[in-house]
């Protein structure tokens, strides 16, 4: 459990392989384009965004990188590791290239600014370098690098969104789907290179979002995720209709009931949320429609009051425990998850002793957890020295997951017994006679198929016999409408 925790952007890096479905006719695209997507769920979204623009320039996706025509790695900077499997990529990919003319490798969002020239002139590892805000530009720089120039468009924008890009869903399970509703961050976290390398917040047009939603749903899809660094700083003010002055603008949350209203049976999440932003009004939103899942990613960072304030995270210990209360008050089922940094800059143990409090006073149902890793470019780099010994970052490490692991535990065993309302999304990875589907607290539920004519993206009850550290199991009790008791 450590490593997996510890290094879930290592993990998703191997889950990275994403690809566009293909065309019925091979003959439709002339050459081939093949992604790979490291760190978080903005990322993969990104990545079905510039699928949908290499297919309109005529590129199709392969599975096979040995006959890619173009490679990309979209990057991530969260970590150091992150990094260190990249750099080991596109040293596998440089030697794949010479034996292969006219492949072209690109490196693709938030490692592309501060990596630019060792990748391009130093190392000579990529052709094409992309930054978030600048995938438009791909087809013109795809033409330049097969010119032989060194292909690079990193600005950042105040205005993209990408809110006319239909994204291609990239080996999806045709069931559940990202879709952003705002790039960029306001906050300066001193630990966090995401405000360096994605720019300033902005939201997408609202209409924009709930039509893309409603598109996935007419094409069979039942649940989506609303996707932002922080969504619940949401907030976009449509253009007046002619002759009116008024500017009605539309929160997180009043987005949150449009997209709930399209129908009953689509199921709603988001992520992630800022402890400082997350409103009541969101919190009553939650619990008015049933079938907007009663999860909340609440990332904490840490428990001390003066580690949270050299991180810049604008609340205290105090603060946040008194939201954990609001959302349980609210929605008393809610199922909340966190982000766990151990060893940030100055850390005691008497600060790492109030993390783990926090842990026991929130009962989160599971965390991700890490070691802190300084970037290069953040506040803390410049401000703070990273004094916590490695092998402190370590033990503390291993008590913050050794707690989370036994909350997770005691939090699945009091579902022994519940019945849920679950959506299923596809086989159970151990086995195909298994089907496996998440509950509204975001908790992934495994049970057998049994004699029932079920398929993906139907909702079924499911009573809870048994668990696991990480998945509750059960058996089915009868296949339900999602109009029927959503979050049970």
């Amino acid at each position: 459990m450590l490593d997996y925790v510890a290094d879930k952007m290592q993990d998703e890096a191997k889950q990275g392989e994403a690809f566009a479905p293909f065309a019925s006719d091979p003959t439709q695209y002339k050459k081939r384009f093949y992604i790979e997507s490291y760190g978080c769920q903005m990322n993969f979204a990104d990545s079905e965004i510039v699928a949908s623009i290499l297919n309109t320039e005529g590129f199709g996706a392969t599975r096979n990188v040995g006959e890619a025509d173009l490679i990309f790695i979209n990057t991530c900077s969260i970590r150091e590791k992150a990094e260190q499997t990249v750099r080991k990529r596109l040293t596998e990919f440089k030697k794949l290239k010479e034996q292969k003319k006219g492949m072209l490798v690109g490196v693709l969002g938030c490692m592309a600014e501060r990596l630019k020239s060792k990748f391009l002139e130093e190392e000579k590892l990529v052709d094409i370098v992309v930054g978030p805000d600048a995938y438009r530009s791909l087809p013109g720089l795809v033409y330049e690098a097969e010119e032989g120039q060194k292909a690079v468009n990193v600005l950042l924008s105040r205005e993209e969104t990408y809110a006319d890009i239909s994204p291609v869903r990239l080996d999806s399970n045709g069931v559940t789907a990202f879709v952003s509703i705002m790039r960029g961050c306001n906050n300066m976290c001193s630990f966090c290179v995401v405000p360096f390398t994605r720019g300033r917040e902005r939201s997408r047009d609202a209409e924009s979002i709930v039509n893309e939603c409603k598109d996935l749903f007419e094409k069979g899809y039942r649940e989506v995720t609303l996707l932002g660094q922080n969504v619940d700083s949401y907030y976009y003010t449509p253009q007046p209709l002619k002759g009116s002055l008024s500017k009605t603008p539309i929160t997180f949350a009043i987005l949150l009931e449009q997209v709930a209203l399209i129908s009953p049976e689509l199921r709603v999440r988001f992520s992630t949320s800022h402890p400082k932003d997350i409103t009541d009004d969101v919190l009553h939103t939650m619990a008015k429609y049933d079938n907007i899942c009663n999860y909340i990613h609440l990332p904490v960072q840490s428990g001390s009051t003066r580690i949270l304030q050299l991180m810049n995270r604008i609340y205290t210990r105090e603060w946040y425990k008194a939201k954990v209360d609001r959302i349980k008050e609210i929605i008393p089922d809610c199922g909340i998850s966190s982000d766990v940094i151990a060893g940030f800059c100055t850390e005691e143990e008497n600060d790492h002793r109030d993390t783990l409090s926090i842990m026991e006073y929130s009962k989160y149902d599971m965390s991700y957890m890490f070691v802190y890793s300084e970037r290069p470019g953040t506040l803390a780099e410049r401000r703070y020295k990273d004094d916590v010994p490695e092998e402190v970052k370590k033990r503390r490490l291993v008590e913050i997951v050794e707690l989370q692991n036994r909350l997770s535990l005691e939090s699945n065993k009091k579902d022994i017994g519940k019945t849920f309302n679950i959506l299923i999304e596809s086989d159970s990875k151990r086995s195909d006679k298994d089907w496996m589907g998440r509950n509204s607290q975001n908790k992934v539920v495994v049970f057998p198929k049994e004699y029932y004519n079920l398929n993906k993206g139907d909702y079924v009850f499911v009573e809870v016999n048994d668990c696991t550290q990480a998945t509750l199991l059960g058996k089915i009790i009868i296949k339900q409408n999602a109009t029927e008791t959503q979050k049970r």
